[in-house]
């Protein structure tokens, strides 16, 4: 299948399954659902379970020749991963502790990987209804209802103080102290991979992340990011890749737009280890 010319009919498709399980999410959060935990005591809900079912099944009937990684079957053993050359990796529902409470920052975030990087990704927020997607060399969009898609630019000038995305749920005593580097800031708190979302667009500038999150939680957003002209590295200022080790856990890392590149010199010799929390 000559991929290079199919990904954006292959993205259509993927808006289209990512529809279905958004309906599939929203019926759920506007009634009463249960909460469980896994054995790393991060919750999960119905919603995870479905919007994953949804979408593994359309997958596998969309691309049966590609496997199919999310955040809720990850116990896959490298030794069977890294054979793969390229694998759809995804977050069923990407910021649960927000849909538990009641807040619309969750996502939806499918990815495709090809030799470790995200070459289409889609994050599509079901209750706020909007939708943004990418294809590695042609750019990423915002989807709003009724309206034609918007192409997607980060900011290459913020034009005085720069704009930090930060968590809603995940607070950072490390977060903390790299943003009071950087001197002067307006704050942005939202959920999920949207924040990424947000620089695409122009309305941030720097998402610093020191605590843990997995593969499935970044691929998506990073294509986006990376097709709006933004970045998103680890702190040795490398672009993330996916599936190159055993675990699926990420480094500590920061999404920006060109208007906020020289966070660098806001380093200290910590930065770049492993924080918590």
């Amino acid at each position: 299948m000559p991929f290079s010319s199919d990904w954006p009919d292959l993205l259509a498709e993927v808006r289209r399954l990512s529809a279905k399980a958004a309906m599939a999410i929203l019926e759920i959060y506007q009634n009463d659902f249960s909460v469980a935990y896994k054995s790393d005591e991060t919750p999960v809900t119905e919603a995870d379970y479905e919007s994953h079912s949804i979408i593994k099944r359309g997958l596998a009937l969309l691309t049966p020749e590609i496997p199919f990684l999310s955040e809720e079957s990850a116990d896959l053993p490298y030794a069977e991963r890294r054979r793969w050359r390229r694998y759809w990796l995804v977050d069923p529902l990407d910021g649960t502790r927000e849909f538990i409470n009641r807040r619309d920052d969750f996502t939806i975030n499918v990815a495709l990987i090809d030799e470790g990087k995200a070459v289409l990704g889609l994050v599509e927020a079901p209750a706020r209804r909007v939708c943004y997607s990418a294809v590695s060399g042609l750019g990423a969009y915002k989807h709003l209802p009724d309206q034609a898609a918007r192409r997607l630019q980060a900011r290459k000038d913020h034009h005085g103080r720069p704009v930090v995305a930060l968590s809603l749920s995940h607070a950072s005593k490390k977060t903390e102290a790299f943003i009071n580097r950087l001197g002067s800031y307006e704050l942005l708190r939202r959920g999920s991979i949207i924040k990424c979302c947000l620089i695409a667009e122009g309305k941030a500038d720097l998402y610093p992340r020191f605590g843990k999150t997995g593969e499935w939680d970044t691929a998506a957003g990073q294509c986006v990011l990376e097709e709006a002209g933004g970045f998103l590295t680890n702190f040795h200022n490398r672009p993330l890749r996916y599936n190159r080790k055993p675990s699926l856990i990420n480094p500590p890392f920061i999404a920006y737009s060109p208007a906020a590149d020289g966070w660098q010199s806001r380093l200290n010799a910590d930065d770049a280890e492993r924080g918590g929390r």
